[in-house]
């Protein structure tokens, strides 16, 4: 763990245009919290100075996300772009899917007013993809695995890296979008390689590394077969009705309010649609 050893340094800090003393306190008990290590001074200032502005970030996203807790997260040494690139994964195709590839619509009366999967079983504990870009594998094995349980009443945890090391899939419409390991991918182009080569291995068989490397996917120990998926039209009534009668859904959201989210409830009063970079499990409804 870096700490700083003179006066010298400790004035260079806290004199920093980008951090006030009270931002450099909150910064040391942030490397010791989250036991970060930083190799030279000029990184230790450099980081300083992004923790500093995402203090302010975090206020700022407190006061749009009131519902939600804003803070100091092992995330706020980093600047919005890391995060995005590191964190999140989700590719964002122009068209996610056509009119033809919508199901018919669900009957969406009498749903229970609070749903969750979890209380069901049909989700495994939460997952750590790590600085890797790897949402994307997250979301469709989540959604698989819910979709398995649905099926069979037994919950398997799945291989997240099998996609990231084998899954090259391409959208079919914008050739351009394509599954690649830890610099995103798309939950559709997943299922699609799924169906091709015969399924998912257990994470047990295919362990998370948490980067990309050899394709190791054996075919004998396919855990799960997928044979097909379906996209919902983007309606709150058959979004939920979909993920009562079907299981846990494979979603995107715009993650930008997630750097410094602590916990609650987030619902910001202002969030781009169009700005979808997150892949996550959609458990429950209420």
């Amino acid at each position: 763990m870096h700490r700083p050893d003179n006066d010298l340094l400790i004035r260079e800090i806290t004199n920093h245009p980008s951090a006030s003393a009270g931002a450099e306190r909150s910064f040391r008990t942030f490397i010791e919290k989250f036991e970060k290590e930083y190799g030279s001074r000029e990184e230790y200032l450099l980081r300083l100075g992004i923790f500093a502005r995402n203090l302010a970030r975090a206020a700022e996203h407190q006061l749009l996300d009131p519902t939600a807790m804003h803070g100091i997260t092992p995330f706020s040494d980093l600047t919005e772009e890391e995060f995005e690139r590191t964190m999140m994964g989700l590719a964002e195709p122009a068209s996610p899917f056509s009119v033809a590839e919508l199901p018919s619509s669900l009957d969406a009366k009498d749903l229970p007013e609070d749903f969750d999967w979890r209380e069901k079983g049909a989700v495994t504990d939460v997952k750590m993809q790590g600085p890797c870009g790897s949402c994307w594998a997250f979301s469709t094995t989540g959604a698989v695995e819910g979709a398995n349980f649905v099926a069979t009443g037994n919950l398997l945890r799945l291989s997240e890296q099998q996609l990231i090391d084998c899954d090259h899939t391409c959208d079919a419409k914008e050739k351009d979008a394509c599954d690649n390991g830890c610099k995103g991918g798309l939950m559709t182009n997943a299922y699609g390689y799924l169906m091709r080569v015969g399924g998912l291995q257990n994470d047990s068989s295919y362990p998370y590394t948490g980067r990309q490397e050899a394709c190791k996917f054996e075919r004998a120990k396919v855990a799960v077969k997928v044979t097909n998926f379906t996209s919902i039209a983007l309606d709150e009534d058959q979004i939920a009705a979909n993920l009562v009668i079907r299981g846990p859904l494979a979603v995107g959201l715009n993650a930008v309010f997630m750097q410094t989210y602590m916990g609650g409830v987030s619902c910001p009063l202002i969030c781009s649609k169009r700005r979808v970079n997150h892949g996550v499990v959609l458990v429950g409804d209420g």
